[in-house]
This record gives C-alpha cells, structure tokens and sequence, in this order.
C-alpha cells in the first residue's frame, strides 16, 4: 500500500491508498507529523510513500519518516507524467505539480482546467497533449475576509458563510456577499474565459472549500476534494513503474 503525505501551510493531510483507492485518511498539525506516520505504519504495511509540502518541515522529521518506508520527496525535479511549460519550473509549487500528474491520469487526451480552493485558489491548465502550461493564483475565502480585518480599522473578522442576499443589508452581510459571491462570479468569470479557448473544456474543483463552493456554482464541474492526494498517488506510482 501506498502512504502519501501532503504537508500544508499549518497542517498536514495523508491518504492511504490500495490501488487507485483510499482506505482511510487523516489530517493533524505539522508538529505531530513523526507520531502519527508512526500509528499508521503499526497498523498497516506501507511499501512506498510520497510527500508533498508546500511548507518546511524540519529535516529531522524527514529523516526519521524516511526510515519507515521508500519516500519519494516531491519536486519539479521528480520524473513527472506531463510535460511541463511553465516559465519558472523551479517555483512551481508541488501541490500544483500533483494537480496536472491526477488530470493527466484521469482525463487523459482532454484539455483540463484545475480549480484548487485553499488558502490560495490556484487555476492550473493542462492541454489534451499532457502539457502543462500554468494559470492563475489568487487569495482564497478565508485570506479574503481576514484581509478585510487586516487592512481596515473597523471592519471586523467573521467566520466564513453564504450571503442571505447579493445585497448586503448591514455590514456583515456586505462583507459575506463581496467576499463569496465576488469569488463566485471570479470562477464562472474564468471558467468561461477558459471555455473561448477551448471548447471541449474539463473543469476540476478540489481543495478545502470544495463543498463550500461547488454547492453554488454552475454545473457541469466535477467536485473532488481529495484530487490532490490521488495525483501524488499517480505520481508515486508513475516513478515505481518507471524505475
């Protein structure tokens, strides 16, 4: 089985495939990371693991994860299913390395646009050849409302949450109606743009926001929150097969 570890900005997420599938899945903080790969490798047989991380972790963390198992460390370097067009492949972040790996893999012969919503809401395009030519990054929901809290004297800091209108009737409600709804018609509004210059358009939404998002956008999307670790998986695989 394959163990794959996606180390995010605070936390971290693992996927413990058989195949193509997930068995069972986990998140927790950074600094437990050495524990609970522990727990994990104790109760089941990983031969092979892959880590992605988009943050530093210590390289004593690393050396010890590295002795329960063969770990492939993610990079632009890694041997990749795609052919890679982006200008500055050294800065190419490693979850949008695994985003074009799983589009690749799952809509094979078929121009892809990618939608993560994270803490960034990433764009990635990946043509029908298999080659990757970049996208976009803006500021995610949650980024969006502390910003407002930030950068202002008295706007205050609210929990994320769909506006009861498109006008907003108090400034709380202003607030969630300029922040979800703006993000909203920003994806359709890019979506569509995409869509003049490739008719035959797939559309991937993942990351964290997934369901919050996919609940009010047009159809015609496919919702996979977990698109991300079964690229890593892809990937994982892909080096084995290629050794």
């Amino acid at each position: 089985m394959n163990l794959i570890i996606d180390v995010g900005n605070t936390r971290v997420k693992v996927a413990l495939f058989k195949g193509d599938s997930i068995i069972e899945s986990h998140q927790f903080f950074k600094e437990k990371i050495v524990k609970e790969i522990n727990n994990i490798v104790e109760r089941h047989k990983i031969t092979n693991g892959i880590i992605s991380s988009v943050a530093s972790i210590s390289e004593n963390q690393l050396n010890k994860i590295e002795k329960f198992f063969p770990l492939l460390k993610l990079s632009y370097q890694s041997n990749l299913p795609f052919k890679n067009e982006y200008a500055s492949p050294t800065t190419l972040g490693v979850d949008r390395i695994a985003l074009a790996a799983a589009s690749v893999f799952q809509y094979a012969n078929k121009d892809v646009l990618v939608i993560d919503a994270g803490s960034c809401i990433t764009y990635d395009f990946i043509n029908q050849d298999g080659v990757y030519f970049g996208g976009a990054i803006a500021p995610g929901i949650e980024m969006r409302y502390k910003s407002l809290y930030a950068f202002t004297d008295k706007l205050p800091l609210l929990d994320v949450s769909y506006p009861k209108h498109l006008i907003g009737d108090s400034t709380e409600e202003s607030i969630h109606s300029g922040i979800v709804n703006g993000i909203l018609s920003e994806i359709e509004g890019i979506i569509e743009r995409y869509k003049e210059e490739n008719k035959e358009l797939t559309v991937v939404l993942t990351g964290g926001d997934t369901n919050f998002l996919a609940k009010r956008l047009k159809n015609g999307i496919f919702a996979n929150p977990n698109f991300l670790l079964e690229g890593l998986n892809n990937i994982l695989n892909y080096n084995l097969a290629n050794d």
